[in-house]
């Protein structure tokens, strides 16, 4: 016994011989079947165990050594694989700390959305496409208070993304200035920053960008109650090659950062959108001053800024370049104002007007005299707009007018027999696009007047205009010398057959568009004309009308072969499963399909469109 208590454990328990454990060893001996020792006793056998030997048990120093030496990307994507911790410290591990160089050009954008936008998530964005081109685009849009995405999350993509030039973050309550800093020290060629709804970043974070993104051209910040006038004053002395700057809600900035920003770099910035800011005339009259390279200006909501800031604007001629102007919302725009835009932007071409309550006829006509180089004029609810108005600017406008669109303008009123401008002749207009919706005074005499000039058009929509009748629409498209491409006659329930017949017979080579939907008298006879006569058209809308299976035999069966790529039947009642091998027919080049509302389809029909027209997208 002795023997046994002075065995140590490293050497055998038993030399020499022959231990017989088994009963056929030892003949006439019993021995009763062996049981698996359970050993309950660490203590006791302390000697057998093994010792462990799992790399966890590194300190994260030394295993932060060992995954900065991987080789590849492979590598480092499987070991990301193993858990969240080595995860997070591959994740962690910056392009300059990593020993194999990598070559990063921005080839990769990514983009999550609500539950998906996780830090975690961003981890492995992080690794993964550090070694595969490098991401470029990230777009980042949050749930609001539920979001998972954090400071840690922003750390992660600034180790691992070092050539990211596009970043939008939208809804992330949880992202602070120590995130964007992090992003801004280690990704210093962003271009582009998007901070929307982040009540978490203040002037802090935008200081960092400033001092370290030099190459910012595009900055957007919406909702940010955080960033107040320091942090524009710091893009603005620091970003030389911004170009676009879009700020909306912000309560804390102001006068002194919308004016500082415009003023020092009103001479290369070329996009400004101003919305809904604690900004008076003050700043407008700046941006008029020293707005040299502006070409695209927006401004929604300023109740701060009134006439003069407008007057002021235009009158100090220094937006040269202003093509484009869309005032929303402003009761500072007026008549005035507008002259004096007109007047002091010669190189005005696209001007927008919403919600411009003291805009009237007189500022349009001065408009019109004013910018000869304007192309394109859209007005919206300006109810002191009325038809005198309207038609004493097209009368006025010049020769380069494209594009004039009427929306939901109350002023206006139809012409009666008396009105002497009934009878005034006028010269021919350049006009291409007219659109005309939801103005219930607009009816066929203005349609017959329009039509005495202008006869170049090629895209025409009027729609929810319930005085409007085949003979304005006649009177409107019998001078037109160029063929229409699209007609929209949506929700002019007064139209008819005879329109639809008239337009496909007279440009039926060129229409590519038309929509009837909503034009309650319209029957299969428009599609009987259309099979017949329209060569180019490949989107048709007959949606709500009293189109029937007849109609779209006739679609189905045309002479020269229509190739229809959108087709349209929602709400029509008349439509059968009798047209089932006709719509097949059709849809051998249709990339759309709605047959919503139509009760008379059955199910086993649905079926069947969506087995064989399965590139089709089918609306039921």
């Amino acid at each position: 016994m002795s023997g046994i208590f002075s065995f140590s454990g490293d050497e055998d328990f038993f030399n020499g011989g022959t231990m017989h454990l088994s009963p056929g060893s030892c003949p006439g001996m019993y021995l009763p079947a062996r049981k698996r020792l359970r050993v309950s006793a660490p203590s006791l056998y302390s000697g057998f165990e093994q010792k462990r030997t799992s790399i966890e048990v590194l300190p994260d120093e030394c295993l932060f050594e060992i995954l900065r030496r991987l080789p590849s990307g492979k590598e480092r994507s499987a070991c990301a694989c193993v858990s969240k911790h080595w995860l997070n410290l591959l994740s962690s591990i910056t392009s300059n700390e990593s020993v194999q160089e990598v070559q990063c050009d921005g080839s990769l954008s990514r983009s999550l959305e609500g539950n998906k936008a996780t830090d975690l998530r961003l981890a492995a964005i992080s690794v993964g496409t550090s070694t595969r081109g490098g991401l470029g685009k990230l777009q980042i849009r949050g749930s609001g208070f539920d979001s998972k995405v954090t400071d840690a999350g922003l750390g992660s993509i600034a180790h691992g993304c070092p050539s990211l030039r596009v970043l939008s973050l939208w809804n992330l309550p949880a992202v602070s200035d120590k995130g964007l800093s992090e992003i801004a020290r280690s990704c210093p060629v962003i271009e582009k920053l998007d901070l929307s709804r982040c009540p978490g970043v203040t002037d802090k974070g935008l200081v960092a960008i400033a001092e370290s993104c030099q190459n910012l051209s595009d900055l957007t910040i919406d909702s940010c109650s955080g960033v107040g006038n320091e942090g524009l004053r710091a893009i603005a002395r620091r970003c030389t090659n911004l170009r676009s700057i879009s700020i909306r809600s912000c309560p804390r900035i102001g006068d002194q950062g919308v004016a500082f920003l415009l003023a020092q770099a009103g001479a290369y910035l070329t996009k400004v959108k101003l919305q809904m800011l604690n900004i008076t005339g003050m700043s407008l009259a700046v941006l008029g001053h020293y707005g040299a390279a502006v070409t695209d200006l927006v401004l929604h909501g300023l109740q701060g800024v009134n006439e003069k800031g407008f007057w002021v604007m235009g009158n100090a001629k220094g937006m040269k370049k202003l093509k484009s102007l869309s005032v929303t919302s402003c009761r500072g725009m007026t008549d005035v104002g507008l002259e004096a835009v007109g007047s002091g932007c010669p190189d005005l071409k696209h001007v927008s007007l919403n919600k411009c309550l003291l805009v009237s006829g007189k500022g349009l006509v001065s408009l019109a005299k004013s910018a000869l180089l304007l192309e394109s004029l859209k007005l919206e609810e300006c109810h002191r707009i009325n038809h005198f108005g309207f038609l004493g600017f097209l009368m006025n406008c010049g020769s380069k007018l494209k594009a004039f669109s009427l929306v939901n303008c109350l002023g206006i009123q139809d012409f009666n027999s008396e009105s002497h401008l009934s009878s005034t002749s006028c010269s021919s207009s350049s006009i291409r696009s007219l659109s005309v919706r939801c103005c219930p005074g607009f009816g066929d005499a203005s349609l017959s007047f329009l039509g005495k000039f202008c006869h170049q058009l090629q895209d025409v929509e009027l729609c929810g205009l319930n005085g409007v009748t085949d003979a304005g629409v006649l009177s409107l498209l019998q001078s037109n010398s160029v063929g229409l491409v699209k007609v929209n006659l949506n929700g002019c329930v007064n139209v008819t057959d005879n329109t639809v017949s008239a337009v496909s017979v007279g440009h039926g080579r060129t229409l590519e568009s038309l929509n009837l939907d909503g034009c309650k008298n319209i029957t299969d006879a428009s599609l009987v004309t259309v099979a017949k006569n329209c060569y180019s058209v490949n989107d048709i809308d007959v949606s709500n009308t009293l189109v029937s299976d007849h109609g779209i035999k006739a679609l189905a069966s045309s002479p020269i072969h229509l190739n229809l790529q959108v087709l349209s039947l929602g709400g029509c009642s008349g439509i059968t499963d009798e047209s089932k091998t006709c719509i097949l027919k059709l849809g051998r080049t249709l990339l759309g399909l709605n047959i919503q509302r139509c009760g008379r389809i059955s199910s086993s029909t649905v079926d069947t469109l969506l087995e064989q027209l399965w590139r089709c997208d089918i609306l039921y």
